[in-house]
């Protein structure tokens, strides 16, 4: 390659023709390096324009660099512009020349909302590991990082990008699906990083209370996307079925769930005291929007002659002052507060003519033609007063109103040719029938998922959700809530007979456990006093004895104190990993790691059941964090009979190892245990590992969490690993002391000591 003289660098080069173009960005980019970029420096960013186009990296890439670095350098630094040009060629190699030529243009746009070259350097890392990781998705993410870095600040964008990264895993589709929003978990776990309190967190508490208001059930989802990636701020509704926003940005904590209670209470007024829907016919859109605002004022008064609380629940929102320019955005909020709160003193003779016309005597609120008639008069009066009315801007207030569309029939009157629509009319009218055959799906699916259906049926279908879990990202260091999905799935049967078989074959192990299991006295420890012999002397005793002596009587000899386990209470839930790996064979033997797990719990469970301990029996798979299978083969209330027996002798191997979640799940039956000790007795072949994971430190760490978490609330985990190459991710899991490793049963009295001497302390 010829080399080319430095100063032609500052000239764009064109990938197509190899000649500059006189007067372009470029060349003001080039002015504006001298400006950015002292002399000294200037000579190293001319070298780049050379080492990247030596890389072949020329052309659009480079007239991209040569266009945005100078603006990095203004808005933070020289040196970190320069070394910005290595991120470039990351990109470039890893996702592209798209990617690279958007990444140039995104890091003028970070560097000037970030503001800080320590910021700007954790964002361009960013940008490297989602080249490299997810290298189809690159190019999507940049080119929407303005209005993503609007948002969320880089600690926030890192813990989205991981989030996509975790969603999609090793599949190029889904992870493009995310980072381009077409999946909704996107937009939601954006949400979630802007600390916005989310519907979905709160989503049973508000449909428990929208049917305890009026007795109605209403399904409730979330607000989609639209075309344009923004997301809806209204409720929206449709006879029974309701769409809520999934979040209200800058509303949080308890504020936010008083709004969603508002607007779901603000629709039941409607679907309680609500008429047939209005035709649109001829009215302009200040009209609908009049008619909407008194239809919504008619419903909650209605509603508030029934359950006056509700006024307390809906006027805070109303803050709408008196005054103000003659526009209809600040018009109807006051308005809208005017027929709500009758301490509102406005004095504009508009207001004034609604608020008597709405409360006039002879008004008939029942009437919902009542809304109609007075939104007609006084939107002629708006009129004439040439107040201006923008429909495609105007959003209805306050925000826990719906959006109105659910009270209008946009379809034309067959017995009027109306003129054709505003232009804003009719995109509400296609939005209208978008939403409502979208409800009508929604519903037709409801009603057909909850058709009276058998659970054993739904078992042997897929299972039946019964949790959702949270799962720990080690790499952002934050837990991501209702992550993994835990299926009850049905139980295969057994032949029942197969544990007297291995009892019987096994009669020494049996014997040695039973002893074992027998001698351990896991309990509240007892103090007992006046003894014969102890640890320590019993005060009172020796105080008593004296007392005897002084008074010439004999003392009683026992004045000794010793604290003793003279009881069980323990339970023990013995979780079962059942995945694919436990098909392979033990080392140096014909024996499955399956047949091996099942044997050891046979004996286990013949040990405490023959002592009256409580325990549990539960097995797990997974194929990915939407699919935890979790087969309970025996429950604490449930007999140790033929039924679990038979559950326990059909386990087969399948799919992968999710153990964080399924320790999560099983913590939950352990924790309404009343015992002194409560025991999650884990047995497991194999490293945790899943489908939809491609690090393998994540699902270790996240299981490392799950043992943290139980411990807190008063769980042991223990773990007999199955592998005996497993003991450094089972010590990083478990702890050093309670993971032990066996080969064969014959070793597993050895090595229970180590667990009871555990529990005992």
């Amino acid at each position: 390659m010829v080399q080319r003289p430095a100063q032609d660098f500052l000239r764009p080069v064109e990938a197509e023709t190899g000649r500059p173009r006189p007067g372009s960005a470029v060349d003001a980019a080039s002015e504006q390096a001298k400006r950015c970029f002292p002399n000294e420096l200037l000579a190293r960013w001319l070298r780049q324009g050379s080492e990247l186009e030596r890389a072949g990296l020329g052309g659009g890439i480079l007239v991209a660099y040569q266009r945005y670095s100078p603006a990095i350098a203004e808005a933070l630094d020289a040196e970190t512009a320069l070394a910005f040009a290595r991120l470039v060629k990351r990109v470039a190699f890893a996702a592209g020349r798209q990617a690279a030529i958007l990444c140039s243009e995104a890091g003028a746009r970070a560097a000037s909302r970030l503001r800080s070259a320590e910021a700007f350097a954790a964002w361009s890392a960013l940008m490297a590991t989602l080249a490299e990781q997810a290298p189809e998705s690159a190019a999507a993410v940049l080119e929407r990082m303005e209005a993503l870095l609007a948002r969320v600040d880089t600690a926030g964008l890192e813990a989205w990008l991981h989030t996509g990264l975790r969603v999609g895993g090793g599949d190029r589709q889904r992870r493009l699906q995310f980072f381009t929003f077409a999946d909704p978990t996107a937009e939601r776990a954006l949400l979630r990083e802007t600390g916005d309190t989310l519907f979905a967190d709160m989503e049973r508490r508000l449909r428990l209370g929208a049917v305890a208001l009026w007795g109605q059930e209403m399904t409730l989802r979330e607000q989609p996307l639209q075309a344009s990636g923004q997301v809806v701020r209204r409720a929206s509704f449709d006879g029974g079925f309701v769409r809520v926003p999934p979040s209200y940005p800058g509303v949080r904590g308890r504020q936010a769930e008083t709004l969603y209670r508002a607007g779901l209470a603000h629709v039941a007024a409607h679907l309680r005291f609500g008429g047939p829907r209005f035709a649109v016919g001829k009215l302009k859109p200040l009209q609908v929007a009049l008619v909407s605002l008194i239809e919504d004022a008619r419903v909650e008064q209605l509603a508030m002659r029934s359950l006056p609380g509700l006024r307390r629940l809906w006027l805070p929102f109303h803050q709408a002052r008196a005054g103000g320019t003659l526009t209809a955005e600040l018009m109807l909020p006051r308005l809208a507060r005017a027929l709500i709160d009758p301490d509102f003193r406005d004095e504009d003779a508009w207001i004034a003519k609604g608020r008597a016309l709405f409360f006039d005597p002879r008004a008939d609120l029942a009437d919902p033609g009542i809304s109609r008639r007075i939104g007609n008069l006084l939107g002629n009066d708006l009129g004439q007063m040439r107040v201006q009315f923008n429909n495609r801007t105007y959003v209805v207030e306050p925000a826990y109103r719906d959006d109105n569309l659910g009270l209008w029939r946009f379809e034309e009157d067959p017995d009027e040719q109306a003129p054709e629509p505003d232009e804003a009319v009719e995109a509400r009218r296609l939005d209208r029938r978008e939403a409502e055959e979208a409800g009508r799906r929604e519903r037709q699916e409801s009603e057909a998922g909850q058709a009276v259906k058998p659970p054993e049926a739904a078992a042997a279908e897929g299972g039946v959700a019964v949790a959702r879990l949270p799962e720990w990202d080690y790499a952002a260091g934050r837990e991501r809530p209702q992550w993994v999905t835990v299926l009850d799935w049905g139980l295969p049967r057994g032949d029942p007979r197969w544990v007297d078989a291995v009892l019987a074959r096994r009669r020494d192990t049996v014997a040695r456990i039973d002893g074992l299991v027998r001698a351990a006295k896991v309990s509240r420890p007892q103090r007992l006093n006046r003894q014969p012999e102890g640890d320590r002397l019993d005060l009172e005793a020796c105080i008593a004895a004296e007392i005897d002596r002084r008074l010439g009587f004999q003392p009683d000899p026992n004045l000794y104190a010793l604290t003793e386990r003279r009881q069980r209470d323990l339970s023990i839930l013995l979780l079962l990993d059942v995945s694919q790996s436990t098909r392979d064979l033990v080392r140096q033997s014909t024996v499955s790691v399956l047949q091996l797990e099942l044997e050891a719990a046979a004996l286990l469970a013949h040990a405490l059941d023959r002592l009256g301990d409580p325990f549990a029996i539960h097995a797990f798979s997974s194929n990915g964090r939407e699919e935890l299978r979790y087969r309970r083969v025996k429950d604490f209330e449930a007999a140790y009979g033929p039924a679990a027996q038979a559950a326990l002798a059909g386990l087969e191997s399948g799919l992968s190892t999710r153990l964080g979640a399924a320790m999560r799940f099983a913590g939950r039956h352990l924790e309404g245990r009343l015992s002194h000790r409560r025991l999650l007795l884990v047995v497991t072949d194999g490293e945790p590992a899943d489908v939809d994971v491609a690090d393998p430190r994540y699902l270790v760490e996240d299981a490392r969490r799950a043992v943290q978490s139980l411990a807190a609330r008063g769980i042991d985990c223990f773990c007999v690993g199955l592998d005996s190459g497993g003991d450094s991710y089972l010590s990083r899991i478990f702890g050093r002391y309670n993971a032990v490793q066996i080969d064969c049963l014959e070793r597993l009295p050895d090595r229970l000591p180590q667990l009871y001497l555990r529990l005992t302390r």
